[in-house]
């Protein structure tokens, strides 16, 4: 159901109280509803495709806590194998077996992946990579690509995207320029500027640190054969490519974008549906490069809540439950139903619908990029008012034109159809 917006006085009362108590009365920036206006929502509960906050207003939930739930929330499932785990203690600090079953569930899908290490957040994952890339190789360089966002480390604070593109900050106060001297920044979707870099430093660069499906920017789809040709360049000049898989893998299929592109990285990164909507990251790779990692190797890593037992269990229900339930086909079907009635729509209002499988992005410009800099400022402003109308329909989409969507399975094609009509008639309301 998605019913029209009553009264948000309750949710207005708590953001006045939780300002008082943190930064802007949020834990993360993009919460804070700055860039569509407004002030945010304070959610009660999540059950099945929908939200409701704490004024009893209900929506169709389009973030998905900003992806990881597929499954929709409370799958059953999930709760199932969640309470099991609790019955047997919150944590050990210690190595149990649903580390072994996640481990067991991760490799068999994603064939790049021969050993992992679980962490807890997609930005320690992908920062325990950086390192790890660094010490297997002996070089420093790091290459990243504008727009990308990978986590809040202070090396990849370098024009990101997520909240610092909603925010318009090109990088962070507090990051000394010595943290990201040693990383090397480039557009996506150029192969010359890629290979004059590697021409001048190629024997520098440790790895080329991808998303190879942006989804931090916008939904920035890049070109199999661009990615393809990363490949290439960094095997010749023996570099790593890392592929940042936190957002896309799991969620466009078993075997995340290096299964739909072909492409095999040395390193991936994961977070998201592996946790099933707990805390959780992990990074793998080849055996021979994650062998360098202490107490086997000199690469040091640690984490007190690495594999936590609640996470792990949630994280392995998910994973069968896609397996078994068939998810990424019916998320397939409703992705391409979606589409089908809203790209044509989009297109000829001067907008633009990009997707690939339940991920979906509605920019205000009717060319869709490949690259953060082909993303129009004024698209950013024009989000802000197809934002507001959603929400006053019952439809919860991220509260910024740069975050992308989700559909999960526990959307009916009936739920698609209204979304699809709600979208349609927020982007034609001028």
């Amino acid at each position: 159901m998605m019913n029209g917006v009553v009264s948000r006085e309750r949710s207005r009362e708590l953001y006045r109280r939780a300002c008082e108590l943190m930064p802007a009365g949020v834990n993360s920036p993009v919460r804070a509803f700055r860039s569509v206006g407004g002030e945010p929502l304070f959610i009660r509960r999540g059950v099945g495709a929908h939200l409701e906050d704490e004024d009893g207003n209900a929506y169709l939930d389009c973030c998905g806590s900003w992806g990881p739930l597929i499954l929709g929330h409370g799958h059953p499932t999930v709760l199932t194998a969640i309470e099991e785990a609790l019955a047997e203690g919150l944590t050990y600090g210690a190595p149990h077996k649903g580390e072994i079953a996640l481990a067991e569930l991760v490799t068999a899908a994603y064939p790049a992946v021969e050993m992992l290490r679980f962490v807890s957040s997609g930005t320690e994952a992908v920062m325990s990579a950086v390192r790890l890339a660094r010490g297997f190789t002996g070089r420093d360089l790091i290459v990243k690509f504008t727009g990308c966002y990978h986590g809040h480390a202070d090396a990849l604070l370098v024009e990101a995207g997520s909240g610092l593109a909603t925010l318009g900050i090109a990088s962070s106060a507090g990051v000394p320029a010595g943290a990201v001297a040693d990383t090397r920044l480039l557009p996506l979707d150029d192969e010359a500027r890629v290979e004059a870099l590697f021409a001048r430093e190629g024997g520098r660069v440790a790895a080329v640190l991808v998303e190879p499906v942006p989804a931090n920017c916008g939904l920035l789809l890049q070109r199999p054969e661009y990615l393809r040709f990363l490949r290439a360049i960094t095997e010749r000049h023996g570099a790593l490519l890392i592929f940042d898989e936190v957002i896309s893998g799991f969620r466009i299929g078993m075997g995340g974008a290096a299964a739909r592109y072909g492409v095999r990285p040395d390193l991936a990164t994961f977070g998201k549906v592996i946790g099933g909507g707990m805390p959780v990251g992990a990074f793998g790779g080849r055996r021979e490069i994650m062998s360098r990692l202490a107490p086997l190797g000199p690469v040091y890593q640690a984490g007190t809540l690495s594999g936590n037992p609640i996470a792990m269990a949630a994280g392995a229900a998910t994973l069968r439950a896609l397996a078994a339930e068939g998810v990424h086909e019916r998320l397939e079907s409703l992705g391409a139903r979606l589409e089908e009635r809203v790209a044509p729509v989009a297109s000829a209002t001067g907008s633009g619908f990009a997707r690939i499988g339940s991920i979906f992005w509605l920019v205000a410009q009717s060319a869709l990029p490949r690259t953060f800099e082909a993303v129009r400022a004024d698209a950013m402003q024009r989000y802000a008012a197809v934002h507001a109308r959603l929400l006053a329909g019952g439809v919860y989409l991220a509260p910024s034109g740069w975050e992308v969507a989700f559909l999960s399975h526990a959307m009916d094609v009936q739920d698609v159809d209204r979304l699809g009509m709600a979208l349609v008639d927020a982007i034609t309301a001028d």
